[in-house]
């Protein structure tokens, strides 16, 4: 049999192609593929992709949503040495063409209805000089995606050219402190990471896992196709997040593992469903990508009767770093203690360990850490020091080693010298029933440095003033803690996974010039 550990992604999956390869591997509307028929497509892509000339360390970005074509790409490519590059399906022209423009991509693989946007890459990118389109396509020189799998059909499987320390992706991050910057992750990486949550959470072939994370998101990435990838589990695909289709797939697939973000969650705990769904094959939802309130977490469990844990870990640590274990101790507010293979600190501005319960920025250490940033040796410099990244997050561990996230290290607010945490006068202003999304933020202040406001977005039909936030706020928080501007707004400017761009609500430069 062969080893796991052999060689890249693709080997890893070989390998349990070889003990389940008739058991579902991807389910998507309309389609459902066993992994004998994922390696098969996936092998022909490869000896298509080397047919056009795709070379080992050539980038080639994916612009698809949920799909089986997203896992064959992925896995295709990065079984050449070559490195894939996943985009934002919702992402604009400028924003797109900046990505690809700065990973110098030379292929792109996308599905028909894409075509507009990739018409104007295809303009802008000079580097890229090949495209795949799955589905009837209208733009001139694109290749189809299908005729190239059928063509190399019939040929032997091709191994796995990559190897364990090269680039198998460049995930940029969001964006939400300046351009985004390509994070570039190993194979090993990849592989550590999801062994790790694998371990952890006791994940195994019986398992099916409900694919409605962005796959072009790491946590997707990871927990929604890697990890399911080298279990032998089943990865349920959806392409957005719609509740209703969400409880039903739960119910339809027997879905056992349900990884999310706080939204998703929060919608789910408030909908008016016909009639009640059967969860019971639910045996984990886990929450990460942004701050999870206790409102939600409490809310959904009581709803639901699921477990429902936090977990924390950036893009540049592929991502997991923390989650709370499953069958063990249970602190809410918490994030959990690390995974298994992953070392954390709370270091001071001098990099020196702090005590438990003192809070400074949150470093991370283990085979999960990126490489570095793509070309931008600086950052990457600033990023990893002696082997530990930083990460840009301030936090605490307590005297058990469970961390607790406080706030980004640029989002500090500093108050006639004090600092002031967000997220603790937000989670405070979210127990107001007449509040549906809250962020703070500090503007200048000549007097005292920063001056702190809060942007508000209300419940439906609330009738909610300023003074009403600001009253909440004195009866408990400290006085310099009160917000002294109340904003509000329909919305907030969010990533693609639910965070809250802050630097828009500060006014800064946007992230793409």
């Amino acid at each position: 049999m062969r080893q796991a550990d052999e060689g890249g992604l693709l080997s890893a999956v070989l390998a349990t192609a070889e003990q389940f390869g008739q058991q579902p591997a991807v389910v998507a509307p309309g389609q459902r593929l066993t992994y004998e028929q994922v390696v098969q497509s996936t092998g022909a892509l490869a000896t298509g992709l080397a047919d056009l000339e795709v070379a080992r360390g050539d980038r080639v970005a994916l612009l698809l949503p949920n799909c089986p074509q997203f896992i064959i790409s992925y896995l295709a490519i990065t079984a050449l040495g070559a490195v894939a590059v996943p985009v934002h399906c919702q992402l604009s022209a400028e924003e797109a063409t900046y990505i690809l423009n700065h990973a110098q991509v030379r292929g792109l693989i996308s599905l028909a209805g894409f075509d507009p946007l990739v018409a104007q890459l295809r303009q802008r990118v000079s580097s890229l000089t090949k495209l795949l389109i799955s589905g009837p396509s209208a733009i001139d020189d694109a290749i189809n995606l299908e005729d190239v799998i059928a063509a190399s059909a019939d040929q032997p499987l091709l191994s796995d050219a990559a190897q364990q320390q090269e680039a198998a992706v460049i995930i940029y991050t969001s964006g939400t402190t300046g351009r985004p910057k390509g994070a570039v992750l190993s194979h090993r990486n990849l592989l550590a990471n999801a062994r790790s949550c694998v371990q952890l959470i006791g994940a195994t072939a019986e398992d099916s896992f409900l694919g409605v994370l962005p796959l072009f998101h790491s946590f997707g990435a990871t927990v929604c196709m890697i990890m399911p990838f080298i279990t032998g589990a089943c990865t349920v695909l959806q392409t957005g997040f719609m509740p209703l289709e969400v409880l039903e797939a739960i119910e339809a697939h027997r879905i056992s593992l349900f990884p999310g973000v706080p939204s998703m969650f929060a919608v789910l705990m408030g909908c008016r469903t016909a009639r009640d769904y059967d969860l019971s094959s639910l045996r984990l939802c886990v929450s990460g990508g942004a701050a999870l309130p206790l409102e939600v977490l409490y809310g959904f469990r009581e709803r639901y009767d699921v477990p429902l844990v936090e977990g924390y870990g950036p893009t540049e640590a592929s991502p997991v770093v923390s989650v709370h274990p499953p069958d063990g101790v249970q602190k809410p507010g918490s994030v959990g203690p690390p995974i298994p293979g992953v070392q954390v600190r709370v270091v001071d501005e001098q990099g020196q360990d702090l005590p438990a319960g003192e809070i400074g920025e949150v470093i991370v250490a283990g085979d999960n850490v990126m490489q570095g940033y793509w070309q931008d040796p600086a950052a990457t410099a600033e990023a990893i020091r002696e082997g530990w990244l930083y990460t840009g997050d301030l936090g605490r561990l307590d005297a058990d080693g469970y961390l607790y996230i406080v706030d980004r290290k640029k989002d500090l607010i500093i108050v006639g010298g004090t600092n002031v945490y967000p997220r603790e006068i937000e989670a405070v202003i979210s127990q107001m029933s007449q509040v549906s999304e809250v962020a703070v933020i500090g503007m200048p202040d000549a007097l005292r440095g920063e001056r702190i406001k809060a942007i508000v977005v209300p419940t439906e039909d609330a009738q909610l003033t300023d003074e009403q936030v600001i009253a909440h706020c004195r009866g408990h928080l400290a006085p310099f803690k009160v917000p002294r501007v109340v904003e509000f707004r329909e919305s907030l400017p969010k990533s693609h996974l639910g965070k809250v761009l802050k630097r828009e609500l500060r006014g800064e430069s946007p992230s793409i010039p």
